[in-house]
Parts: C-alpha cells; structure tokens; sequence
C-alpha cells in the first residue's frame, strides 16, 4: 500500500485509528492488532525493499519473504519499541528490513561462483538504488541518518524512502502542518548533506 494509498483509506473513514493505539493493543496482546499493523505498512516496505536488496542475493530469497520476516521481528519486539507514532514505528521497520537487507546481502556474498563473472554481471548485480547513488554513498547516507534528531531522522526517511506527502509526513509524526514538515525535512536534508559532505571533506 502506497502512502497515497494509505491517506485514501483515512479519508474514507477506513483507517482513522492511529497507529499509536494500534501498537499500544498490540503490545497487549491484541492479535488483531498486530495484524492490522502488519497489513498497513507491509506494502510500503516491500516497495522499499524492492530498491535495496541486491539482484544477486535474490536468488537466494523472495523480497516478500525478507519484508514478512522483518515485520513479524518487528511484531515479537514491540515489547522493547516505545510507540512514539506512525514515523517511529515505520523507521524502526525499515532498520529491521535494512538490516534483514544486508544480512542476505552477506550470504549473497560468501556463495561459491561456478564461473568468472564478467563487469557487465557484476554491475547488475547492484540494486537499482546503488545503481544512481552506488554502494559507497548508500552507506554513508545510512550513517548520516543516525546523527540526524529523531525528528529530523523520521521526516527524511518518509519523504525520501517512502515517498510521503508532506500531509502524510506531519500526519505520521505528529507536526502540525505540512509546511511544518517540508521546513523539518528540509533541515533535515540540510544537515544529512552537510555530514556526508564533512565526511568527504575528512577523508
């Protein structure tokens, strides 16, 4: 489900309840619950996970199954996660997913080649985010990432992953107006490439 998506259902009526209270029954015990998050961001993140994992360890695993996998890891730790809202919860399900990701990514790695591989199969075996940004600038956008304010984190990931509106982004983390949230994703673009560019800059 896309966040258009997501936002049709709201304004039908269908999905008013927040995730907030979802996530409090779910960690009650409501089985419910727990389905209807599953349900609600499952399609999101397998869109997501469609642009990160690499064509190689595909063969390995089914994109649906490593986004299944990381929502149901996700579902047996809410114990631990503090229901802060709908863009914390979705940026702890993309590091789960992201880090289910480079597992796989891993194992794609240590199999055995039967046959040399030539330049052309190695470069299409880049997922297609890596294939604009390349391996090395992915990974320093996910450490620049985790020195963002959580705010600023949640607001970047859901306009730039996800492709939130800005009315969907200040609906997710509570702002309150979309204007707020463009100025919040706009800081928070603004200081993700001032550190990556430090980075550069130090190396």
């Amino acid at each position: 489900m896309s966040a258009a998506d997501l936002a049709s259902e709201e304004s039908s009526g269908v999905h008013q309840e927040s995730t907030a209270s979802i996530l409090l029954r779910a960690r009650g015990g409501d089985g419910t619950a727990r389905e209807t998050l599953a349900g609600r961001y499952i399609h999101v993140l397998r869109r997501w996970a469609h642009g990160r994992l690499p064509r190689a360890a595909r063969d390995l695993v089914d994109t649906d199954d490593i986004v299944q996998s990381a929502v149901l890891k996700a579902l047996r730790r809410l114990d631990s996660f503090e229901p802060r809202g709908e863009g914390a919860f979705l940026a702890y399900l993309r590091q789960i997913l992201l880090n289910n990701i480079r597992d796989q990514a891993r194992r794609a790695k240590r199999r055995p080649q039967h046959e040399s591989l030539n330049d052309d199969l190695r470069t299409s075996s880049r997922s297609p985010l890596e294939e604009v940004i390349g391996r090395e600038s992915l990974d320093r956008y996910e450490s620049a990432l985790n020195r963002l304010t959580e705010n600023q984190k949640q607001a970047v990931i859901l306009r730039l992953d996800l492709g939130f509106r800005y009315r969907e982004i200040a609906e997710a983390i509570g702002s309150p107006t979309p204007g707020a949230a463009r100025l919040l994703v706009a800081r928070g673009l603004a200081h993700l490439s001032r550190i990556m560019r430090e980075h550069d800059e130090g190396r």
